[in-house]
C-alpha cells in the first residue's frame, strides 16, 4: 500500500527521499563499449544474440521490413501517428533558433550561427513494452533542427524484427535507418561506430541502467541529452479532485517500471484517504499489476500539506518530471512552479495525453534534475558557432586595452599579438 504521510509530522528526509538502483553494472558496461570499439558488427550481433535471442544476418532494418510493417499496422494507429507527429511538430517548431549578426559599431561585424548536427543516435526502448511515441518525440525536433541523417537503435524481438508500431511510427517521422540492437551494445556501435551503422555525433532517449551507464561512459567520445532515471509523477491536488482520476493518473507511470515514482500532494486527508483505497481498486485491473504494486508500495507517496501553496514548495523541492495540478485555477500557479518537465495544468489534462498527443515532449529530466536540465527539444540538436571581423581601425582602437588585459593575466604573448600588428617595423 502507498505511504501516506502528513507534511511536519515526518522528517523532511522521508518526505523527500529517493529511491535509485543501487546496482552497480559500469565493469559490465565498460566491457561492453570496449568489445564493440574492437570488433564492431561481430560483437553487436553476438550481444544482440545473448540478450535478445535473435540470431541475425545483419543489423539494418531493410525496405521489405518497413513495408511488412506498415502493411501489418492498423490503419487507426496510423491515422493517430500522424495526428500525433503533427502535433509534435507543430509545437517544436516555435523552438526553432535564427542566427544572428550585429554590427552596430564602425567596422565590426559579429554574429552567431545556428548549425544543426550531422548525424544523431536515438535510443528507444524495448523489452517489457514498446514506445512508438518515443521515435516521434526523439526523431522530430531533430528533423526540425535540420539534422540530416537520424539513427534509431532498438531492440529486436527473439525473431530478429522490429515491432510493427516502431516502425511505422519512423516511417510517420520519416526516419529510415533503424538499428536491430539495444542495450549498451546499441550505445556504443552509435558512440563509436561499426561497419553497418554511423558514429553519431549525439545520443537521446532513455534506456535500462545498462544503457544509462553505457551513455554516462561514452559522454565526451559524443553528447548525450542526459542520464534518466525512472518515471515520475507528481499530483498536486484540492479537496475537489475526483480521487478515482487522481488514483488512476499516479497508476499512468507507476506501470512502467519498478522504481517509478508516483507521488500526490494535497491539502485534502479525505481525498488522501479515497485516493488511496482507489488504487488498491485500480492495481489489480493493470496488465502490469507486479510493476505498478511494486512502485506505488516502494516508492509510492501521498503528503497531506496544510494548504496549497505548501503543496506547491513540496513539488518545487522534489522538481519531478510529470507534474499535474489538479485545481481550480491552474494558471493561477503555474508561475510558481520553477521545477518540473512538463506541467499539465487542470482536471482534463491527464499526464496520457502528453506521452502520446498533445505535442509538448515527453522525453524529461528526471531523479530531481529538473532543477537545471529541461525537455528534449531542437535546441538539443543544434550547436553555435561564433563569429568576429575587425577592420585594421576598429582593431587600432582597442588594441593596447587587449593588450593591457592579457598582461594582468600574465599572458605576454596575448598580448603582443594584438599590439604587433601596429608596430611600424614589422
Amino acid at each position: 500500500m502507498i505511504s501516506l504521510m502528513k507534511y511536519g509530522e515526518v522528517p523532511n528526509s522521508e518526505i523527500f527521499a529517493r529511491k535509485e538502483p543501487l546496482v552497480d553494472v559500469s565493469g559490465i558496461v565498460a566491457d561492453i563499449l570496449r568489445d564493440v570499439r574492437e570488433n564492431g558488427d561481430a560483437a553487436v550481433l553476438s550481444y544482440t544474440a545473448k540478450f535478445d535471442h535473435a540470431e541475425l544476418p545483419g543489423l539494418l532494418v531493410s525496405p521489405e521490413e518497413f513495408e511488412e510493417a506498415l502493411a501489418l499496422t492498423e490503419p487507426e494507429f496510423l491515422r493517430i501517428l500522424e495526428e500525433a507527429a503533427e502535433n509534435i511538430r507543430s509545437f517544436h517548431r516555435h523552438q526553432v533558433r535564427n542566427s544572428f549578426v550585429v554590427n552596430d559599431r564602425n567596422g565590426i561585424v559579429m554574429g552567431q550561427k545556428i548549425i544543426p548536427m550531422d548525424r544523431v543516435g536515438l535510443y528507444v526502448p524495448g523489452g517489457t513494452a514498446s514506445y512508438p511515441s518515443s521515435v516521434l518525440m526523439d526523431s522530430i525536433p531533430a528533423i526540425i533542427a535540420g539534422v540530416p541523417e537520424v539513427v534509431i537503435a532498438t531492440p529486436p524481438g527473439p525473431d530478429g524484427k522490429i515491432a510493427p508500431a516502431i516502425l511505422a511510427a519512423a516511417h510517420t517521422a520519416g526516419v529510415k535507418k533503424i538499428v536491430k540492437c539495444g542495450g549498451a551494445q546499441a550505445i556504443a556501435a552509435l558512440a563509436y561506430g561499426t561497419e553497418s551503422v554511423p558514429k553519431v555525433d549525439k545520443i537521446v532517449g532513455p534506456g535500462n541502467a545498462f544503457v544509462t551507464e553505457a551513455k554516462r561512459q561514452v559522454y565526451g567520445q559524443v553528447a548525450i541529452d542526459m542520464i534518466a532515471g525512472p518515471s515520475e509523477i507528481l499530483i498536486v491536488a484540492d479537496g475537489k479532485t475526483n480521487p478515482v482520476h487522481a488514483a488512476a493518473d499516479l497508476l499512468s507511470q507507476a506501470e512502467h517500471d519498478k522504481l517509478s515514482s508516483a507521488v500526490l500532494v494535497t491539502d485534502s486527508m479525505d481525498l488522501a484517504l479515497k485516493v488511496r483505497d482507489e488504487l488498491e481498486k485500480q492495481i489489480p485491473t493493470l496488465i502490469r499489476e507486479e510493476i505498478a504494486r511494486a512502485s506505488i508500495d516502494n516508492n509510492g507517496k501521498i503528503i497531506v500539506a496544510e494548504d496549497l501553496g505548501l503543496a506547491i514548495d513540496i513539488a518545487n523541492e522534489i522538481a519531478p518530471e510529470h507534474l499535474e495540478l489538479l485545481v481550480d485555477q491552474p494558471f493561477d500557479y503555474l508561475d510558481r512552479i520553477r521545477h518540473a518537465g512538463s506541467v499539465f495544468l487542470g482536471r482534463n489534462c491527464p499526464e496520457a495525453l502528453g506521452d502520446y498527443l498533445a505535442g509538448p515532449n515527453h522525453t524529461l529530466p528526471t531523479l530531481g534534475t529538473a532543477r537545471f536540465s529541461s525537455p528534449l527539444s531542437v535546441d538539443e540538436f543544434v550547436k553555435k558557432t561564433q563569429y568576429t571581423y575587425f577592420t585594421r581601425e576598429a582593431l587600432q582602437t582597442v588594441h593596447e586595452d587587449v593588450a593591457y588585459f592579457a598582461e594582468k593575466e600574465g599572458l605576454t604573448g596575448h598580448a603582443r599579438s594584438a599590439r604587433i600588428r601596429f608596430e611600424e617595423d614589422v
